[in-house]
C-alpha cells in the first residue's frame, strides 16, 4: 500500500464520530462545565487535566526517551490544551484531540532536535530510555515472549539487555514511526483513534504502523557495533 500522505499530523478534514463511553461522556461534562463557566471553571480544568496527566507523561517519555524532556513536553501539550479547547467540535473523543494535541508537541521537539543534533556513525548505540519503566503492550513482546515466570540472575540480565536493545531502537526509529508505535502499542489505541489523532486514513494507520514495525524489528535485531581494535604497542 502506497502512503500518499506526506504530512502524518495534518488535521483530518472529517474526524470520525465515536458512540459514548463513561470516559468519553465524563470528558465531554468536564468540557462543558468548563465552557459554561469560562475562567471559574478551574475545578473542572483540574480534574480534566488530572485525568489526563501520567497518560500524557508517559506518550511523551516513549517519544523523547528522558523525563525531564518528557515532563516539559507534557506541560507544553497541556499549555496548548488549555488555549485550544476551543477547537475541539466534539466529532471525536476528546482523548483522541489530547492525543493528537501532544503529539504534535513531540513531533515538533524531535524534529527541531534532530536538525540541531548530528550522532556519529560509528559511535556506540546508547538509549536515552534505558533507566525507565518498561514499556507497556504489544511491543513488549517483539522478538519474543513476555516471561510468565520470575527470571534468574543470568536470564534476568539476558531480558534487561533485551529491554535496553529494545528501547534503544525505539529511540532510533524515525519520529512519526515512533508515534505510531507509541499509540498503538503503548497507548493502544485502535485504528480509527489513531486516524483521529495523526489525521490520517485508517488504511494508512495500518501500513505505517506495518511499516514502523518491520524497521523496529530490524534496529532491534541489528548487530551492535563492534569495539575497535586496540592498536599495536
Amino acid at each position: 500500500m502506497v502512503d500518499q500522505d506526506s504530512n502524518p499530523i495534518t488535521p483530518p478534514t472529517s474526524t470520525p464520530a465515536f458512540s459514548g463511553d463513561a470516559e468519553d461522556r465524563a470528558d465531554r461534562a468536564l468540557v462543558k462545565q468548563i465552557r459554561a463557566e469560562g475562567t471559574a471553571g478551574r475545578a473542572a480544568w483540574g480534574e480534566l487535566l488530572q485525568r489526563y496527566r501520567d497518560r500524557l507523561f508517559r506518550v511523551c517519555l516513549r517519544m523523547a526517551g528522558d523525563r525531564e524532556t518528557a515532563a516539559d513536553l507534557t506541560q507544553d501539550a497541556f499549555v496548548k490544551v488549555i488555549q485550544g479547547l476551543d477547537s475541539w467540535d466534539g466529532r471525536s473523543r476528546l482523548s483522541t484531540w489530547i492525543f493528537r494535541v501532544t503529539m504534535n508537541v513531540c513531533l515538533s521537539h524531535l524534529r527541531a532536535a534532530k536538525v540541531r543534533r548530528h550522532r556519529s556513525l560509528d559511535a556506540p548505540i546508547k538509549s536515552p530510555f534505558v533507566g525507565t519503566k518498561s514499556i507497556q503492550g504489544p511491543i513488549t513482546t517483539l522478538g519474543g515472549r513476555a516471561a510468565s515466570r520470575e527470571p534468574g540472575a543470568e536470564e534476568g540480565v539476558q531480558q534487561q539487555e533485551q529491554r535496553a536493545r529494545l528501547l534503544g531502537a525505539l529511540a532510533d526509529l524515525d519520529p512519526e514511526q515512533r508515534a505510531i508505535i507509541v499509540l498503538r502499542d503503548v497507548q493502544g489505541l485502535d485504528y480509527d483513534q489513531i486516524a483521529a489523532a495523526l489525521g490520517v486514513a485508517v488504511g494508512t494507520v495500518k501500513s505505517r504502523l506495518f511499516r514502523s514495525r518491520v524497521a523496529l524489528r530490524g534496529l532491534i535485531e541489528k548487530p551492535p557495533p563492534s569495539s575497535p581494535t586496540a592498536p599495536p604497542e
